[in-house]
């Protein structure tokens, strides 16, 4: 009785305009699953999504029109994968507050492609202020998480002046506010026979704030930490991409995973070689130079940032002592080497061997929409997601990996919060330092006497 229900039913609904190959599978999966009218039309609404046009500069498409689709794309690729790169070296020449500026751009261009997907999608069903509560939620995360940034890296400035004080003082409750509004906002616009859809897309929304806020908010963190800790994590994924694409292009044969046809066994472990290679060299050049390995820091006395420091140990060149499998093969039996070369070992594994999970994390949300790219903005490439669904993961990382195994108490961060205190508190940690000092023999009796 159930498929003759199903089967009535389907010869009584008019055909719906899909696709010749996905209009009688959505139909089976719809009857098969038992789905109601409301989630088929959710199906049927997905290959909707509009289809970015080729975006290949004329020039470009003139020059290579004698060649097949295969090598065209590979030359498209590689002039705008260098051309990506030389931009990559001018803003890191600009220094932090320009790479600060452009993460922030990037941010704000991903969250426009995945929430213009959602829109895409779900635009027939005329939902109530859902692009303009997508942003209002951007712009409160970013206000929390920017906020929390200057307080902790401007402290002195905040200090300063009376209404960044006031701001910084209460700035928690304000962004709770913020977002509390947003969330009333939303109860509000709650329309009857579409109340799951407006969940949906609340809770797209939230993913989205989640992926792509929350790690662009730790790639910032990281830069703080000095500029290698962005650098060299960001040039390792660049370099498992294009080594990757190189290796697969040239000599794939095996299949990796179902998600991503074109990705083999051949270019994944080739460029998992070729990025540990290129992380150790990298980090070899970057050690050595102060402008990379010092934290970026704000100097009160210019209102400007500087990157000048005695380096630390992690940056000062040390023998070790091979291991005598490698000393019978190299014929060495010391290296020197920076321990951060040893450290960029583990950040080039995980940009190689985990890292292109966050790519095909992006290639399952692309297919379950049946679109190849987020945008058209990089021909070639596809949009600034496309090239960044591997960075966010591997920001992440990087931000767990400094918090588990480099970062220690931070004296100019605990003086900050010294000063913020009231005159007796002082004056009570200052007794209770120099008692402290006293009993370990570090401060001599007699000048704590004098």
């Amino acid at each position: 009785m159930t498929e003759l229900r199903h089967r009535i039913a389907k010869d009584t609904e008019p055909p719906l305009q899909q696709h010749p190959s996905e209009g009688s599978d959505s139909e089976l999966k719809a009857e098969k699953d038992g789905l109601s009218d409301s989630e088929s039309k959710v199906d049927s609404g997905v290959p909707e999504v509009p289809v970015p046009p080729d975006d290949t500069p004329e020039v470009l498409n003139k020059a290579l029109s004698g060649l097949s689709s295969r090598w065209k794309n590979w030359w498209v690729r590689g002039i705008l994968t260098l051309a990506m790169i030389s931009f990559f070296f001018i803003i890191i020449y600009l220094g932090p507050m320009v790479l600060m500026m452009i993460v922030l751009c990037v941010q704000i261009k991903c969250f426009h492609e995945i929430i213009t997907i959602g829109y895409s999608v779900y635009h027939s069903y005329d939902l109530p202020w859902f692009r303009t509560l997508s942003w209002y939620f951007l712009l409160c995360v970013n206000y929390f998480f920017y906020g929390e940034t200057v307080t902790d890296y401007f402290f002195t400035l905040v200090q300063r002046e009376e209404p960044l004080r006031i701001l910084s003082k209460y700035h928690r409750f304000i962004s709770f506010a913020l977002y509390l509004t947003g969330f009333c906002m939303f109860v509000l616009s709650l329309v009857k026979k579409h109340y799951r859809l407006q969940f949906y897309m609340f809770g797209w929304t939230h993913v989205t704030l989640l992926i792509v806020v929350t790690q662009s908010h730790l790639i910032i963190h990281n830069l703080f930490e000095g500029m290698i800790w962005f650098i060299v994590p960001i040039s390792c994924v660049i370099c498992n991409d294009i080594m990757a694409y190189m290796f697969g292009f040239f000599f794939g044969r095996t299949p990796l995973i179902k998600l991503s046809p074109k990705k083999t066994w051949e270019g994944f472990i080739g460029g998992l070689f070729a990025t540990i290679v290129f992380g150790i060299l990298l980090s070899y050049v970057m050690a050595s130079c102060r402008y990379f390995v010092c934290p970026v820091e704000f100097n009160n006395d210019s209102n400007s940032f500087q990157v000048d420091c005695q380096p630390s140990e992690l940056f000062q060149l040390q023998d070790y002592t091979l291991p005598s499998v490698l000393e019978s093969i190299t014929g060495w039996t010391t290296v020197r080497l920076y321990p951060f070369q040893i450290h960029s070992i583990a950040l080039s594994s995980f940009a190689s061997i985990v890292g292109p999970f966050g790519g095909f994390f992006a290639s399952g949300f692309k297919r379950a929409f049946k679109i190849k790219d987020f945008a058209n903005t990089i021909p070639g490439h596809g949009g600034i997601m496309d090239r960044f669904d591997c960075q966010y993961l591997m920001a992440t990382f990087v931000n767990v990996y400094i918090a588990s195994f480099i970062r220690g108490p931070n004296p100019s961060k605990v003086i900050q919060q010294l000063l913020a205190l009231r005159p007796d508190q002082q004056l009570h940690i200052f007794n209770s330092l120099k008692a402290h000092l006293i009993e370990k023999g570090l401060l001599p009796a007699v000048e704590a006497a004098a």
